[in-house]
Parts: C-alpha cells; structure tokens; sequence
C-alpha cells in the first residue's frame, strides 16, 4: 500500500459530510457506481442494514464504502447476506491501495458480525471493476442480480 499514513474509516458526521460527498470517481467509471449522495439517501433509508463510512489517510478524504449487513437476498427471505454495496475511490486516489484497505475492511466486519461470506455487486464493461474484485479473492458462480455480477468471497 502506498498511502502516507494508514488509512481509516469514519463515520459519515456533520463535520466531513462535505468531504464525502465530494469524492468523485473517474469520469469513465461514474456507470459502475452510484454517487456518494445517492448511496447516503439510501443508508438513511435503511437504518441498522447500510453502514456508510468515508475514507481517511491522514486528513485527506480519499474514498467512501458503503457496507450492507444481513439484509434479505431474495424478496422472499430465503436468503441473507452480508457485504460491500459501494466503493467510491476518488479519481486522483487510485491505486494507492484505499480500495484494498475499504474491502479488507468490510470484510472484517461482516466477520466480526459473525458472517461466513462477504458479497459485493459490480457492472459488468470495460471500466468497471470486475479484475479488482476478483483481484482480491472473490469469485463468481454465475448469479446476477438486478444486471449485475454478483461476487463472494469466503471468510472461513
């Protein structure tokens, strides 16, 4: 990792709101994620399930995950899973690790949480971030939901 401190994930607060909102993904990127206020509308929508948090090196924002938490999978409840819902590098951050350290992050809380798997979603194409995901170990059997891959990685 090549950051200048160690990162660390905040809580989304009155005080670095502007900061997370800010971030920005490059511009050939912006159809594979949703904007960070998008996703902060949702974490308000499901309190207990979203866990938003920005990314911090030193004093600089450099990122945003949003987190899901044992949420029903298929609308009939059959299915509950815990993972990664966004990742938003900003553009001028990238490939200095911030998305490793977000992912390695989540992964831990869904472990600490008592989870067996850690589940993330991406659109497919040619900007997206198929390689990085499968990069860092999670695998594909085939299922989509809602257009998009979906990915696993196991916790055990």
């Amino acid at each position: 990792m090549t950051t200048s401190t160690t990162p660390r994930l905040e809580e989304i607060t009155p005080a670095n709101f502007d900061a997370a909102v800010g971030i920005r993904v490059r511009p050939e990127q912006e159809f594979a994620v949703s904007p960070v206020m998008k996703s902060l509308a949702e974490a308000y929508l499901h309190p207990g399930v979203a866990w938003p948090r920005l990314i911090v090196d030193g004093d600089r924002p450099v990122g945003f995950l949003m987190a899901f938490y044992d949420i029903d999978w298929y609308e009939d409840g059959s299915v509950r899973r815990s993972g990664l819902w966004r990742l938003n590098i900003a553009a001028g951050e990238q490939g200095r690790g911030y998305g490793r350290f977000a992912v390695e992050s989540v992964a831990q809380e869904v472990r600490r949480r008592g989870g067996k798997e850690c589940y993330v979603t991406w659109h497919p194409g040619p900007n997206g971030p198929e390689g990085f995901y499968l990069g860092l170990g999670f695998r594909t059997d085939g299922e989509t939901s809602e257009g998009e891959t979906v990915g696993v990685l196991d916790l055990g």
